[in-house]
């Protein structure tokens, strides 16, 4: 039986995740959809929607979506909500779960690595976070979980962008764009999201048909005109290219960087200076994620992580495409010449 996609909605208090929780709920769009809400969120949807008792509780809704909220492990509603499913007791091919404003998304994350009857049933598709346009920069300054927040991120909406001026949009993106490179950040207005652009996104799915779009680690996908970035893209390959800024208006403890080389790696001393790293500095590696060129190798390996969870998995042969390998991480204060150079001493 196929995995039930998930996919984390995360943001900052007020970023509008009930507004769009409620268009989930409410749309005539033909998905079943079950949504799993803390309950110690900023916000609460309904109670018309959610019946707030001392136990938890499952609600249909007509649309054909599920809602219930979480009384206590994560771990317990995802496996409640799979035996009723399995029981005819209600019906979904998908799950959107809500974490409160103030929450790293990490812990989150890490049930679909670490607990082996969720991986059964379940497959972690994205991580979707919500950002306020017109507090959203404040917020980061001051708040370390908004931070994580964009540093979890698959794809980054900018909300409330009818109550700022563009330009204020701008600075906002180009700094949440520094934080994550490789989430596509999109602006909208009023909580108007089409479900396509938060479901099925495979930000976070391995098996061999993910291929990693090949724009996200890309310089020059963004707008020019509007950043501070140095824009020589004259590269040398076999060598680590971190992201280069010639000017930050914030200094964010989330930061990004990224690794190529032309070289391939040696996959023992890969394999041991990974373990090395995640042992060492696990719990500040937000995420991580590429395409490994393995000597020998006739395929590309996969892998990506959050903290010290890391999973990897073959993708697609080479074929006559250049081969070559592509990482980018996120975390709070990496030691990034660290990193670089030991990947560097991985290469054959």
């Amino acid at each position: 039986m196929a995995l039930i996609p998930v996919t984390i909605l995360s943001g900052f208090l007020g970023s509008g995740k009930t507004t769009l929780l409620k268009h989930i709920l409410h749309e005539n769009h033909g998905k079943k959809i079950a949504v799993i809400e803390n309950e110690f969120g900023e916000e609460n949807i309904d109670n018309d929607i959610l019946i707030q008792d001392s136990s938890e509780q499952i609600v249909q809704m007509s649309n054909g979506c599920v809602c219930c909220t979480i009384r206590g492990d994560l771990v317990i509603a995802l496996n409640d909500l799979w035996e009723q499913r399995r029981d005819k007791k209600i019906s979904f091919d998908r799950v959107v779960i809500e974490t409160t404003g103030v929450a790293n998304p990490g812990p989150v994350a890490q049930t679909f690595f670490m607990d082996d009857e969720i991986a059964s049933h379940y497959m972690l598709d994205a991580i979707v976070t919500l950002v306020d346009a017109k507090h959203g920069n404040q917020q980061l300054d001051v708040h370390e979980e908004a931070q994580q927040q964009v540093g979890f991120a698959d794809r980054i909406f900018i909300t409330k962008t009818d109550l700022v001026t563009a330009a204020a949009v701008g600075a906002l993106k180009h700094r949440l764009m520094h934080m994550n490179p490789r989430a596509p950040i999109t602006g909208i207005t009023q909580g108007s999201i089409s479900l396509e652009q938060v479901l099925d996104l495979k930000g976070f799915n391995l098996n061999d048909k993910l291929e990693i779009d090949p724009h996200f680690l890309e310089q020059e996908d963004h707008d020019h005109d509007n950043c501070e970035h140095d824009h020589d893209h004259d590269h040398v390959h076999g060598q680590a290219q971190p992201i280069q800024f010639i000017k930050k208006s914030h200094t964010d403890k989330i930061q990004s960087f990224v690794f190529r080389s032309d070289r391939p790696f040696d996959s023992d001393k890969l394999e041991s200076f990974l373990g090395g790293i995640l042992s060492v500095f696990g719990a500040k590696m937000l995420r991580y994620k590429g395409v490994l060129y393995i000597k020998g190798g006739a395929r590309k390996v996969i892998i990506q992580g959050v903290h010290e969870m890391m999973g990897s998995d073959l993708g697609k042969p080479w074929g006559s495409e250049k081969r070559e390998t592509r990482m980018v991480f996120i975390g709070i204060d990496l030691p990034k010449d660290v990193l670089l150079g030991g990947l560097e001493t991985c290469l054959v």
